[in-house]
């Protein structure tokens, strides 16, 4: 039987896809990092029992976060097309008043995790754009976390609106 502990990155080493091992604080983990925490939120927010039509969606996401935090490790697989969170914020806006001013995140138990999963989108985002700067990185992946962070913001809001809250 195979265990979960290895023992190769007691020293404050891991590895990437190809084998390259790296520290764990090195910029290309940190990336994953978000985005493992961000996939794990959106797990946490998929868990309140979300509104079907949300929760297909977030199920796809939490597979693209897969993907692309795989590509970050340095697999060489494409990357996620963000065109379904384009459709997806399209279809949500519809059935939503137009906005006039800032809201405050918040609202129901689930748009107010869906919230956080925005925070935490708006994080990885940020850490994959540094990323970016000092390494090789596919650029659909800072589309796709855009793009994610403004289907999650549109979730909330429509979640909220169907809650009433």
């Amino acid at each position: 039987m195979t265990k979960i502990y290895t023992k190769t990155g007691d020293k404050g080493e891991t590895g990437l896809f190809g084998g390259e091992r790296v520290r764990k604080d090195d910029p290309r983990i940190e990336a994953c990092g978000d985005v493992d925490e961000l996939d794990a939120m959106i797990g946490l927010v998929r868990s309140t029992k979300v509104f079907p039509e949300i929760d297909s969606r977030l199920e796809k996401v939490q597979n693209d976060l897969f993907v692309i935090g795989a590509s970050l490790a340095g697999k060489g697989i494409v990357v996620p097309d963000p065109a379904f969170l384009e459709e997806a914020i399209d279809e949500m806006e519809a059935e939503l008043p137009p906005l006039k001013n800032f809201i405050i995140p918040g609202g129901g138990g689930s748009g107010a995790r869906l919230h956080l999963a925005r925070t935490f989108c708006r994080r990885a985002e940020r850490r994959i754009v540094s990323l970016a700067g000092q390494a090789q990185v596919d650029h659909e992946i800072i589309v796709y976390m855009n793009r994610l962070s403004d289907f999650l913001f549109v979730a909330a809001r429509w979640i909220n609106q169907k809650e009433g809250v």
